[in-house]
């Protein structure tokens, strides 16, 4: 779910700005899943510009507060979200703890890091949402642990019907700063792509499976 169009459009403008998200459409790439896809997405690279990465710190300290109120912790999802979500939990003044993909096998074999209080109030952050799997397992870990999560917030989402279903599915709330839609907007404004290969391109988020076979 999109909390604020303006912030949605200038988060896809500065994604688009720093090559973060690239639209390829006449030589998509391959993801891992074996999928074809016209775009792809390192929101990592937001980190290398100090003036973009200030600027989604800030505006989720802003919604975070606007949809959740103040949490007791904030959780990023190891490993895109784990910068992002210790500076947004040093803006907002609250301890910050992040989640492994799994358990370690040595040691205290944690798999959420971090000093953490069972019963808290968590705000999960994450850096991309494309089927949403990993994330909400992140999600499980913390409530396995003790954690109250209120719901998640992410830079970016694909919108896949797949990812609003699995979330929908386990009961978690979902916001984020930017998405597949106002990312298509922004482009044919700024004039990246044309009206066609915008239609392109929603085809594509429709069915990706099956998309350029």
């Amino acid at each position: 779910m999109i909390q604020n169009k303006e912030a949605a459009l200038k988060t896809a403008e500065s994604l688009l700005q720093i090559k973060a998200i690239k639209l390829q459409p006449d030589n998509p790439f391959t993801w891992a899943s074996g999928w074809k896809s016209p775009i792809y997405c390192d929101n990592r690279l937001t980190l290398s510009f100090p003036a973009i990465r200030n600027y989604l710190k800030i505006e989720f300290a802003k919604q975070i507060e606007e949809v959740y109120g103040k949490p007791d912790y904030i959780a990023g999802v190891a490993t895109g979200a784990i910068a992002i979500g210790a500076l947004v939990a040093d803006f907002m003044g609250v301890p910050f703890i992040y989640v492994r993909d799994k358990a370690k096998g040595h040691g205290r074999q944690n798999q959420v890091e971090g000093f953490f209080e069972p019963g808290s109030n968590v705000v999960v952050i994450e850096d991309l949402i494309s089927t949403g799997g990993s994330s909400l397992k992140a999600v499980a870990a913390l409530k396995e642990a003790g954690a109250r999560v209120l719901g998640m917030m992410a830079i970016f989402t694909y919108g896949f019907p797949v990812a609003l279903e699995n979330f929908e599915e386990a009961g978690v709330r979902l916001n984020t700063l930017s998405d597949y839609h106002h990312l298509l907007e922004q482009a044919v404004h700024s004039g990246a792509i044309s009206l066609e290969t915008r239609d392109l391109l929603s085809e594509w988020r429709k069915d990706p499976s099956v998309w350029g076979k």
